[in-house]
């Protein structure tokens, strides 16, 4: 199960989050109450371990942008919020030689006056990112009104669990799929066993106030990730 701790400000957090079993720590480039700044990350980066990933969180649709943090702040990964770009994540794996893990966010939305149109627009874009060879990663959040990232707010994994299953290829190799959205340690274990997902992401799930975790919820929340995976 490959765990990543999100939205991180500070160098103590990172490591903690490692310390105590992450496979990534996150920062987030977009506008959030925990934003940061490349000269931030740039300071933290250098203090981590070689094998653990990197990820900058963006909202943009300007890859030159993407490039600037990426190399600036010497990230591994970058993930990718709005409208899947199949062009805009072409050239970023070009332009860092296939090396940046590219995390393409797929937002669920239900459209309460229209949800089977809602369904089929999400398994389209689901379908086209499982395709993309350059996409490492597709990350399931949650939107409201618009908006993804951050909000903490859980969908009905169960009923996208169904989707997923439409949308997997026919044949080969199962694509990565990151669990994030609300989750939180008491309820981890629970989307893992109705969704399945190859990895889970947490940020205001585990923190005291936002930009600063808890330790302890840090703790219990990969402690039951990893026993769910189990």
């Amino acid at each position: 199960m490959f765990i990543k701790i999100c939205a991180n400000t500070n160098l103590a957090d990172a490591q903690l989050a490692i310390e105590l079993g992450a496979d990534a720590v996150g920062f987030v480039f977009a506008p959030s109450k925990r934003q940061v700044t490349a000269e931030q990350v740039a300071e933290i980066t250098p203090e981590l371990p070689a094998g653990v990933e990197k990820v900058g969180v963006f909202a943009t649709d300007d890859p030159y942008e993407v490039e600037h943090y990426v190399a600036c702040s010497e990230l591994t990964a970058a993930q990718l919020h709005g409208a899947f770009d199949q062009e805009m994540v072409q050239a970023l794996s070009a332009e860092f030689g296939g090396e940046l893990k590219i995390i393409q966010t797929v937002a669920y939305e239900l459209n309460p006056a229209d949800p089977a149109a809602s369904d089929k627009r999400f398994e389209a874009v689901l379908r086209a990112a499982f395709a993309e060879p350059a996409v490492w990663a597709v990350l399931l959040d949650t939107a409201k009104s618009g908006a993804s990232g951050g909000l903490g707010v859980v969908f009905d994994w169960e009923h996208v669990a169904e989707i997923l299953q439409r949308a997997y290829p026919s044949s080969g190799e199962r694509p990565r799929v990151i669990l994030a959205g609300g989750l939180r340690p008491e309820n981890v274990a629970e989307a893992i066993k109705a969704l399945q997902p190859w990895g889970v992401d947490v940020a205001s799930g585990v923190e005291a106030t936002p930009g600063k975790k808890d330790p302890e919820k840090v703790r219990a929340f990969i402690a039951a990730a990893r026993a769910a995976s189990r």
